[in-house]
């Protein structure tokens, strides 16, 4: 067997046992929701200052 035919062949067979893998966790595993809450602090939702061009004085 030829050596491109073999690589191409082993690749062939990697990729059908990862898409194997992703299928069994598709149809066996469930997830299961955990509601999340984190809490932001004030200085993190105040956009920053807004400072005028030097040159033309307009703000961007």
């Amino acid at each position: 067997m030829p050596t491109l035919t073999r690589l191409l062949l082993i690749l062939a067979l990697l990729a059908g046992l990862v898409l194997a893998g992703m299928a069994a966790l598709v149809a066996f595993v469930k997830p299961v929701p955990v509601p999340v809450t984190r809490t932001v602090p004030i200085p993190a939702l105040q956009s920053a200052p807004v400072v005028p061009n030097t040159r033309t004085g307009v703000a961007p």
